[in-house]
């Protein structure tokens, strides 16, 4: 596969997302971004922004299995990872996979279930595997978590802890849409006259794996890495900053632009391949003080004033 054919077959699915969802495409492209990129997804946004579809359609586009899990107070870790049934039949111990065995998992509202049942997420989104009774079980490729939660509701939930929050690739919001997006939705759904969108398979999950190997030949140049660790380094000596990016963010970064520059059809990073995503990268990775916190300060804010600080290197 060369990167042209990354390039074609990204804007086709993103075409044919377009479908479901309106008048959003640089969030559809920055979802893909996080999947070229074998990374996992945090959408936070308001009910009813179309968070749910928007995963369900990349699914059906990408031809890659799909399971969603509603995340409540009484989940338990066996409920994502499965356990071992006894089977009268036989005598034996027959493993009943959950969930979590799929290519794509859907998350919903995740921060309503417990630490204990959030924690049962850790292992398959940073190792791609589950341990079930003390066996371990390798999780088939392609694997994404795209995990929701909402903003506002914060009665009753767990807020997860900034080491599972470091774990996501990239967080995103979809946004309300315009009062122009909005007649079209109402239009196309008048015109289906269903609730279900059904939309063509573009590939599948070998060629999506492919895709994602073809990432890496995409050439960093050595002024694009010390730009991304310049605004990394810069997030940490913010005055309102209590813990900026880990190295972590700076390889997420680093992902991501590559995946950027293979999707716009170059096999080389520019800074604005670092720039389109770093909010995106690096906003749910730092932990403000409480005075900003308490002030209004948001995290986007920071690095909005951290990309305008940082020198851009020249490329020639």
């Amino acid at each position: 596969m060369e990167l042209e054919e990354v390039s074609k077959i990204g804007k086709s699915l993103i075409d044919e997302v377009s479908k479901a969802i309106v008048g959003k495409k640089s969030v559809l492209q920055k979802t893909l971004l996080g999947i070229l990129a074998n990374g996992n997804i945090l959408f936070e946004d308001y009910p009813g922004l179309a968070k749910t579809l928007l995963s369900n359609c990349f699914s059906q586009t990408l031809g890659c299995d799909f399971k969603r899990i509603q995340f409540t107070p009484d989940l338990l870790p066996a409920d994502i990872t499965g356990s071992f049934i006894y089977d009268k039949n036989t005598g034996d111990f027959k493993m009943r996979k959950g969930p979590i065995f799929t290519n794509i998992l859907l998350a919903d509202e995740v921060n309503r279930a417990p630490p204990k049942t959030q924690a049962a997420l850790l292992e398959a989104m940073q190792e791609k595997q589950t341990t079930i009774e003390g066996e371990t079980h390798k999780l088939e490729d392609p694997f994404i978590v795209i995990a929701t939660q909402n903003p506002i509701e914060y009665e009753g939930t767990y807020p997860l802890p900034e080491a599972q929050v470091d774990r996501f690739l990239l967080r995103l919001a979809v946004g309300y849409p315009s009062a122009k997006d909005e007649v079209e939705i109402l239009r196309r759904r008048k015109e289906r006259k269903t609730d279900v969108v059904e939309l063509d398979k573009i590939t599948n999950p070998g060629t999506l794996i492919d895709m994602q190997e073809k990432i890496e030949d995409v050439h960093l140049d050595d002024d694009i890495k010390r730009y991304i660790v310049n605004i990394v380094q810069k997030t940490r000596k913010n005055k309102d900053v209590e813990v900026g990016s880990s190295p972590r963010g700076s390889l997420a970064l680093m992902k991501l632009s590559m995946a950027n520059a293979a999707l716009r059809g170059r096999d080389y990073v520019v800074p604005d391949d670092v720039k389109f995503i770093t909010k995106e990268a690096l906003s749910h990775r730092l932990v403000l003080k409480p005075g900003p916190a308490i002030k209004g300060v948001k995290e986007e804010e920071i690095i909005a004033k951290t990309l305008k600080e940082v020198p851009v290197p020249k490329i020639e």
